[in-house]
């Protein structure tokens, strides 16, 4: 189940949800290309937190998802676990676990019931450390860190599983603008080695550095397209009503309110 340059990582087919009594899905019909950045984008309330929680399998929904062209519904917890990592809004853990021992979290699909940690499983935490410039704290408790702190930790845990799609629902929360450039330097690291990343951001102007955008308004995908595109462009003003403007800024797009 290796993903190809050109073939879809995730796909959605006429996926609806709801929450309580409300659908908040309607009709999803999606393709995310693989070895790409997807960033998901919208309004408040377009539902955007939502249709990642369905691809990553957290929210029950009708229709279907496919992960790696496989419908996910045949694939085991551990293989699902395995070739596809999570990271959500608001994510918790104890404050009483070291940082190392919350990274190490994220090997759990590749170990045996009850094994032991194996180099495999220590190098991958190390490297997941060190690339969320973490590892100086592994020996420290979530408790004792700030909120970004524990943000670069919670990422560091969605890496060490080294799955080969990874989700994150704004992982930019109470990062500084550096360790937002940071993420963006990992990000695009990840893309160049063949790994896929579909994100939700609300930071506009950074999800404009993505390789394409999936647009979403009251429940529905609106447009999908490279985020050069000047079409791209138009639907996500259209969504925000106008209220901002996608120009170019230093050979990159910067999205501007309208004052």
């Amino acid at each position: 189940m290796s993903a190809r340059e050109g073939t879809a990582a995730l796909q959605a087919q006429g996926v609806r949800a709801r929450l309580g009594e409300a659908e908040v899905l309607h009709g999803i019909d999606l393709d995310l290309p693989a070895g790409r950045w997807t960033c998901i984008v919208g309004p408040n309330g377009a539902g955007k937190s939502t249709l990642l929680k369905v691809l990553a399998q957290l929210l029950p929904a009708e229709g279907q998802v496919l992960l790696l062209g496989r419908p996910v519904g045949e694939l085991g917890r551990r293989e699902r676990a395995c070739r596809l990592a999570w990271l959500g809004q608001g994510e918790v853990a104890g404050d009483d676990l070291t940082v190392h021992d919350v990274v190490m979290l994220g090997r759990l699909p590749h170990q045996p019931w009850l094994a032991p940690a194996s180099a495999a499983d220590a190098a991958a935490v190390e490297q997941a450390l060190r690339a969320t410039q973490a590892w100086d704290w592994r020996g420290r408790t979530l408790g004792q860190l700030s909120g970004g702190e524990r943000q670069r930790v919670l990422l560091a845990r969605a890496l060490a599983v080294q799955s080969e799609v990874l989700l994150m629902d704004e992982p930019l929360a109470n990062l500084d603008p550096p360790h937002q450039a940071d993420w963006l330097r990992l990000v695009r690291e990840l893309v160049r080695t063949g790994k896929t990343v579909v994100s939700v951001l609300h930071e506009l102007t950074l999800a404009l550095q993505a390789d394409e955008l999936v647009v979403m308004d009251q429940g529905r995908v609106r447009f999908q397209g490279a985020t050069t595109a000047a079409a791209t462009h138009r639907a996500l003003e259209e969504v925000f009503e106008r209220r901002i403007a996608i120009q170019a800024l230093g050979g990159q797009y910067v999205a501007l309110p309208v004052l």
